[in-house]
């Protein structure tokens, strides 16, 4: 089933925008990764998951919003809890050093973020 969100309602401009920054904030973990691996930004590595998680929770709440009482579709609100699932996971997996599985599951958060801000921007 099709359905079209209320126009003037907010919630495809609030979504677009949170799922931007989102991914933004997640691109900026993969470049502090990257100056964390040659020694150097294991603090500001830190202190952007704070942000990610912060950002992932708002883009859920927009997604939700974008879908029930926007009348969207469902299945951006699903990814992005899984998004903000995959981030508490990353974070666990971080802190226990186990790299193996941190990068691979960082590019994975990384490539739904990119595939929701494509697709709310194609709209």
């Amino acid at each position: 089933m099709v359905t079209q969100v209320v126009k003037g309602s907010g919630y495809l401009t609030a979504f677009k925008a949170l799922a931007t920054l989102s991914m933004l904030s997640v691109l900026l973990q993969a470049v502090t990764a990257g100056q964390l691996m040659s020694g150097a930004g294991a603090g500001l590595h830190g202190a952007g998951a704070g942000a990610v998680h912060l950002l992932g929770l708002l883009q859920l709440v927009a997604a939700v919003l974008l879908w029930r009482p926007g009348r969207g579709a469902g299945w951006p609100a699903l990814v992005s809890l899984g998004v903000l699932l995959l981030g508490f996971l990353q974070s666990m997996l971080g802190g226990s050093g186990a790299v193996a599985a941190h990068v691979p599951l960082g590019m994975t958060i990384f490539g739904l973020s990119v595939w929701l801000v494509v697709w709310v921007w194609r709209r």
